[in-house]
C-alpha cells in the first residue's frame, strides 16, 4: 500500500503527507529540521518521528541554524536527557555537526536551498555520494527521503494523489530539469 493511501485520515500521517511530504523548502532553517528529522527517523518508525516533531522543535531552539551549531557539551547532555526526542548520541552530534556543516554552505552557495540548487539535478546515487561526503550520518534511505520530501526527487506522491497536482503546481526541483 501506497503512502498515499496509507496516510488517509490517519491523526499523524494524514497532515504530514497533506500540507508536508514532497512541498519544495525554500527557508535553510525548515531544510536543516527535515534533515535533523530524517536522520533521527533512521531504525524508527516514522509515526514515531512525527509524534516527536514539537519535541524535537523545542528541544533544538527552533532548529535555528546558527543556534545549534553553536551548541556545546552542556547542550549535547540537556538533548541527551530529553526523553521527548530520540536520545541516541550519534544522531545528536550529527545535527549539530550537520548545522555546522550548512553554515559553511550558507557561505558558500548562499544557504542550504542555494547549494542543494548548485548540485540539483542528480540522480539519486549522485545526491546519496555527495550528502556522504557532506554531511554527517546520511546514508541512501536517510538522503533519498530527504530529497524526496522537500522536492527534489520525484515519487513523494501516487500520481493520481490529490496533492501530487498541487505540488506539481508549484514547480517543485525535480520538475524542472
Amino acid at each position: 500500500m501506497s503512502y498515499c493511501i496509507a496516510s488517509r485520515g490517519h491523526p499523524w500521517h494524514g497532515p504530514y503527507h497533506d500540507n508536508e511530504y514532497g512541498f519544495p523548502i525554500a527557508d535553510d532553517n525548515r531544510l536543516f529540521e527535515r534533515l535533523v528529522l530524517e536522520i533521527n527517523q533512521a531504525g524508527l518508525s516514522w509515526l514515531t518521528i512525527l509524534k516527536k516533531k514539537k519535541n524535537f522543535h523545542d528541544a533544538f531552539d527552533g532548529f535555528d541554524i546558527a543556534t545549534v551549531a553553536a551548541y556545546d557539551e552542556v547542550e549535547v547532555k540537556r538533548l541527551l536527557s530529553d526523553a521527548g526526542i530520540i536520545r541516541n548520541r550519534l544522531k545528536v552530534a550529527a545535527a549539530i555537526e550537520n548545522a555546522r556543516r550548512i553554515q559553511g554552505l550558507q557561505a558558500s552557495h548562499g544557504g542550504f536551498k542555494g547549494w542543494l540548487d548548485a548540485h540539483h539535478p542528480l540522480d539519486k546515487p549522485a545526491w546519496v555520494k555527495l550528502f556522504k561526503q557532506t554531511f554527517k550520518f546520511t546514508g541512501g534511505e536517510i538522503t533519498g527521503e530527504f530529497l524526496m520530501s522537500t522536492g527534489y526527487l520525484p515519487g513523494a506522491h501516487d500520481a493520481d494523489c490529490p496533492v501530487a497536482a498541487e505540488i506539481e503546481a508549484l514547480q517543485p526541483p525535480w520538475m524542472t530539469v
